[in-house]
């Protein structure tokens, strides 16, 4: 399980990188041009917290020890990244519409390869709250 969670770490810790070309990639200097000041402020603020606990959930995971995994507070921690990966696997279906990536060949890709990664945290968090051993 150690190794599970060393690569989920590792890949949490890229993806939090990649939140950093988000505002080159999407545009958001000419898509969020109309919005008020503090509209465009908490668009940037809440990418950046995003992608800091993001950061923090993939460090904690790369350097984690064997007693932590099966300790009180190790279960109370995988309920709530199973949790918190579950509704992220959830809103990858239910919340962004197919219209963004359906017949495009890049989107679609992304779209699958998340529902993967969603799908590979939730199960490991979830086996690690059930005290399932890998």
């Amino acid at each position: 399980m150690e190794l599970h969670l060393r690569v989920i770490g590792w890949i949490m810790i890229a993806l939090a990188f990649v939140h950093v070309g988000f505002p080159r990639y999407f545009q958001w200097k000419k898509e969020l041009e109309g919005l008020q000041l503090i509209n465009k402020q908490v668009m940037e603020v809440h990418t950046f917290f995003v992608a800091f606990v993001v950061f923090l959930m993939g460090a904690l995971n790369v350097v984690v020890t064997p007693e932590e995994v099966t300790s009180s507070l190790g279960e109370k921690l995988w309920l709530g990244m199973t949790l918190f990966w579950g509704t992220r696997l959830a809103i990858q279906f239910f919340w962004y519409s197919p219209k963004l990536w359906k017949g495009r060949v890049f989107e679609t890709t992304v779209h699958g390869v998340f529902c993967l990664l969603w799908s590979y945290f939730t199960a490991v968090f979830l086996m690690l709250y059930l005290g399932v051993k890998l």
